[in-house]
């Protein structure tokens, strides 16, 4: 079933979520808000307004998506207030709280905050969503149904695991890739050409995902079936995993706790 979506910014995350809604089959009538103009690629039938003065009056959105930064969120918000009471608001925008919807919006709102990944670019994200109280059955399935279009879907209970997720999944990519470059540099260190180094890290994260997504087996059994013993991955597990300070479990707790904290200090 489609519905009909009020697309509010559609920069990178905004336009691939557009382009899954519309493989997905679950976009009717599509409204895109975008100050700089229609971005490249867009389908035909999709209407693009600079403003939201320009939406067509007869426009009745299922559901409003909101993929401004988040500090535009301000300017952008109240021009949207009277579509609360009737549409669901499907806020993608991190650091900005359910409370701070409900204030601009009216309590009454049904809200659905989510935060995604940028995996959802190629259809492999992973969105974490939480409701407010106003949010219907309907409305969360809607939420459900437009997030699983770019990926997984994950609902918490407390808001304030938010931030965590922020800190986990939703700036996890650019763990990954400084992963994918240090490895490289780590090959040339060890005497390996540039070009080949980075091509066998890339390859290896890009392999190992895949493995991952499609076995049954945990992360931790993949890892110990890679790890002879006394052989080469063991003599390099041995400084990744050494306890304390400089292990790599010690400094990906450190970093991801900076994160949270820092998401917390984001939303006030």
């Amino acid at each position: 079933m489609s519905a009909s979506l009020l697309l509010v910014g559609c920069g990178k995350m905004g336009g691939a979520m557009l382009a899954g809604w519309k493989a997905a089959g679950a976009a009717g009538a599509v409204v895109v808000v975008e100050p700089f103009g229609a971005p490249r690629g867009l389908p035909a039938d999709v209407l693009v307004v600079k403003d939201a003065a320009e939406i067509p009056a007869d426009f009745a959105p299922d559901a409003i998506i909101l993929a401004v930064k988040p500090q535009m969120m301000d300017q952008a918000l109240p021009s949207y207030a009277r579509y609360s009471g009737s549409a669901l608001f499907l806020s993608i925008a991190a650091g900005k709280p359910i409370a701070y919807f409900e204030k601009h919006l009216g309590a009454g709102a049904a809200i659905v905050r989510a935060m995604p990944n940028t995996p959802a670019a190629v259809g492999r994200g992973i969105s974490a969503a939480v409701p407010n109280a106003h949010a219907s059955d309907t409305q969360k399935a809607l939420a459900r149904t437009l997030l699983s279009a770019v990926g997984e879907v994950a609902w918490v209970a407390d808001e304030k695991l938010l931030d965590a997720v922020t800190a986990l999944s939703g700036s996890g990519p650019a763990y990954v890739f400084l992963l994918v470059e240090t490895m490289a540099k780590a090959g040339v260190a060890a005497g390996l050409p540039p070009d080949l180094s980075m091509q066998l890290a890339r390859a290896t994260v890009m392999g190992s995902g895949e493995l991952l997504r499609q076995s049954h087996e945990s992360a931790e059994q993949l890892r110990r079936n890679v790890t002879s013993p006394k052989g080469t991955t063991e003599a390099a597990l041995n400084v990744l995993m050494a306890d304390g300070p400089g292990g790599m479990q010690d400094v990906l707790t450190r970093a991801i706790a900076a994160g949270t904290a820092r998401s917390r200090e984001l939303a006030g």
